[in-house]
């Protein structure tokens, strides 16, 4: 896609065209599928209706960037880190979708909360990932570094996806790595080749706290809200 044609749309039209054209151009592993939920017309109404209520105007913003869609959140609703409840609840975008909590997406809507609500955070940031694709095995979330043959394959997807996303009018300076482990590596790798961005920062993965550091979950959320307001 022609990045000069994504920098004169806003910012929802440039999102839209982007999720909407997705596709992978390798063959994927044994037993690995996809999941874009982008390809169901429910789930086009959806994103259409809340990128369209967040993002339509042309202010640059900051990149959060997570790993990969998983099942219960951005694989249903194809919106990174909303499930169909936070959708409905908090984003009041009404769906037919299952009503199930995914984990992450109760986070990350908590912090939203924190940090002044859906609007002041999505006007200040836009939230993707590594892979905006996400991939199941035998039925499971699978993240892409956890199969070595997809994350070898994966990677001319991850770079074109991420120069794309950035002609959309991304601030530079500073990128929000979801994830602390192996998704900042892998992030790190590949912003030392093409400098995408002056600083990485890392923040804990949404997942790891509700699931290992629940007690601390109010620490975390401060941490993040803490981090996102020294670039805005």
């Amino acid at each position: 896609m022609n990045s000069l044609f994504i920098r004169i749309m806003n910012f929802d039209t440039a999102i839209l065209n982007f999720i909407f054209n997705l596709q992978l151009p390798f063959r994927l592993p044994k037993d690995v599928e996809v999941l874009d939920a982008h390809k169901r017309k429910d789930v086009q109404q959806a994103c259409v209706s809340f990128y369209k209520k967040y993002y339509s105007d042309d202010h640059k913003r900051h990149l959060l960037l997570g790993i990969n869609p998983g099942r219960f959140g951005g694989g249903i609703t194809g919106i990174p880190f909303t499930d169909p409840i936070r959708l409905e609840k908090v984003c009041d975008i009404q769906n037919d979708f299952q009503k199930k909590q995914e984990l992450s997406s109760v986070f990350i809507y908590e912090m939203i909360e924190a940090f002044g609500g859906a609007k002041k955070f999505y006007h200040q940031f836009y939230i993707s990932a590594i892979s905006p694709l996400g991939f199941v095995k035998h039925a499971k979330n699978l993240n892409y570094y956890d199969d070595k043959e997809l994350m070898q394959r994966i990677q001319p997807f991850v770079i074109d996806s991420m120069q794309q996303q950035i002609a959309f009018g991304l601030t530079t300076d500073v990128c929000f790595c979801i994830g602390e482990g192996e998704n900042f590596k892998y992030l790190q790798k590949l912003n030392s080749q093409y400098n995408w961005f002056d600083k990485i920062e890392t923040l804990a993965h949404p997942r790891f706290v509700m699931q290992y550091r629940l007690k601390r979950k109010d620490e975390f959320i401060n941490d993040y809200v803490s981090k996102l307001a020294s670039v805005v």
